[in-house]
Formats: structure tokens, C-alpha cells, sequence
């Protein structure tokens, strides 16, 4: 991976890891105060982690300059995509037992490497080919 290609995965962490204490904070919010079960409150905190994390990765990770038109519907996609890692990885292992905070950890990490690879390569690819 070039240098540039290491700071953008570098900023793409940044981004990403205030999006999930975002999405940890609401998750936790839901379980612990409102009672949610793990998984409704999990997918809530993603989907409300989505939308600060697309602007960010818009104008911080990716530079801006592409268009939203294309790029939004994409990282939607991409998100939803993930949403569906997230659910398959953190349920199932919560069904083996795993306490729900290091299930979530772990399904953070593998949607993580899911999201970067698809958003670099296609959601805000500048290339009009893909």
C-alpha cells in the first residue's frame, strides 16, 4: 500500500472510530436504558452512526469532490452490507456465548476491513466506470 493509500486508510480509522463510539454510545443507551435487546439496539446505533459517518468520510477520508449523487447511494450499499456482517457476526457470537461487548468489538473489526476495501474501491471511487 503507497503512503497515500496508508493515510487515507489511516484517516478512514479515525472516521471510523468516532463513528463507532457513536454507534457503542447509542447501542449502550438502548440496552441499558431503554431496555433494547442487543441486536435492535446494535443495528439502531449503526444506522444513526451512518449517516455522521458518510459526511465524514465525504469530506475528511476520501477528499470531497466526488459526487453525492453517485457516492451516498453506494455507501448505503456498502453500509447496509455491513449492517448485515455486523448482525450475522455479533448475534452469532453471542449465541456462543460471548459476552456482548467483545462481540460487537469483533464484528467492529471484520465490518471495518468490509467497509474500507468496498468504499475505496467503489462508493467513492472517482472512476465513472464502476
Amino acid at each position: 500500500m503507497s503512503r497515500a493509500g496508508r493515510n487515507r486508510f489511516l484517516r478512514f480509522v479515525l472516521v471510523g472510530a468516532s463513528a463507532t463510539a457513536l454507534h457503542y454510545v447509542v447501542m449502550a443507551g438502548l440496552i441499558y436504558i431503554i431496555q433494547f435487546n442487543p441486536g435492535n439496539a446494535s443495528a439502531t446505533g449503526y444506522l444513526i452512526s451512518t449517516l455522521y459517518n458518510y459526511y465524514a468520510n465525504a469530506r475528511y477520508t476520501f477528499g470531497g469532490g466526488h459526487n453525492h449523487a453517485r457516492s451516498f447511494p453506494r455507501f448505503l450499499v456498502t453500509a447496509a452490507v455491513g449492517l448485515g456482517i455486523n448482525q450475522v457476526v455479533l448475534l452469532g457470537l453471542i449465541s456462543l456465548s460471548m459476552p456482548v461487548i467483545i462481540a460487537q468489538f469483533v464484528a467492529t473489526a471484520t465490518v471495518l476491513l468490509w467497509n474500507y476495501f468496498i468504499n475505496a474501491i467503489w462508493a467513492f471511487s472517482r472512476r465513472d466506470s464502476l
